[in-house]
């Protein structure tokens, strides 16, 4: 095998370590990214439905509480009016999930799923807490990260519709019954803003940066290469071919060629100095063996 294949072994060897390793953490660190850019997006979409949620309390709900009694209109709801407009966002940005998931809704619709029972009883049970984040198995969307916020009782104005069946407007109780939604009670965690992306989402982003990254890192090595390939070339195998084929002369008893010179002071440059001499005196004692 040739000094330059070796070379060249080692080197793309080398090279592959080194691409995987900065492949393997910076594909960590783009996927923590990713996770950080989702969580971002998922506070916006949050901000957004509390925005629909104090619009509908104070603009909205007013208007309609008059007709309570004999007609009930679900938009005047802060849940149920954030959680349309964000079906409506959701039909362009299918990706992302928000739910009002609740441990005893008035509509059976927002009835938390048993995982996300979990995260509101984890609400419940640390008031101080103001967001939960973690990563669950969804069935129908596979492993998805989570951020869920708690949903509490901060207004009397609630309690007018969720404290007992007897001073709930009758409209909502023909609308949904009495069995469920009642019992609530100011300062009272009652469910959570769930609001969730698959992991795939995470997974496609970091990627998409991976393969940005080996194609450069790819390219860089190639040039690299191809770069240090030119130099051996010139410094090193050029010049060692050179007295391969001077030596090969010389053991054959031929000392015509002329001595070879290699510009410098590096290594090769003082092996092509010593080879001269050695020649040189080689060629002297064959003449003194002649005579």
């Amino acid at each position: 095998m040739r000094l330059r294949t070796k070379f060249n072994l080692v080197l793309v060897f080398a090279c592959l370590i080194g691409m995987t390793t900065a492949s393997y953490f910076a594909y960590v660190a783009a996927r923590t990214n990713a996770i950080q850019e989702i969580e971002n997006e998922i506070a916006i979409i949050r901000g957004n439905a509390l925005a629909v949620r104090h619009y509908t309390s104070t603009g909205v709900a007013p208007l309609l509480a008059a007709d309570n009694d004999i007609l009930f209109f679900p938009h005047r709801v802060p849940s149920f009016s954030a959680q349309a407009v964000f079906a409506r966002f959701q039909e362009s940005f299918p990706e992302y999930y928000y739910k009002e998931a609740a441990l005893n809704p008035t509509n059976p619709d927002d009835l938390a799923e048993p995982w996300e029972a979990e995260l509101i009883n984890m609400l419940r049970a640390n008031p101080d807490l103001t967001s939960v984040s973690t990563e669950r198995e969804v069935e129908g969307i596979g492993p998805v990260h989570v951020l869920a916020f708690p949903l509490t009782i901060n207004s009397e104005s609630c309690l007018e519709c969720h404290s007992d069946p007897a001073v709930a407007p009758a409209a909502m109780l023909d609308l949904y019954g009495a069995d469920y939604g009642f019992g609530w009670e100011l300062g009272e965690t009652i469910g959570a803003q769930v609001i969730f992306a698959p992991l795939t989402l995470a997974d496609e982003r970091a990627q998409q940066l991976i393969i940005v990254l080996v194609a450069t890192l790819l390219g860089a090595f190639s040039i690299v290469i191809i770069v240090i390939n030119i130099l051996l070339s010139r410094i090193v195998i050029k010049p060692v071919t050179t007295m391969s084929k001077m030596a090969e002369q010389v053991s054959l008893g031929d000392f015509s060629a002329p001595d070879y010179i290699k510009p410098g002071k590096d290594e090769i440059s003082s092996l092509s100095v010593s080879f001269n001499r050695m020649r040189r005196s080689l060629d002297s004692a064959m003449k003194l063996l002649d005579e």
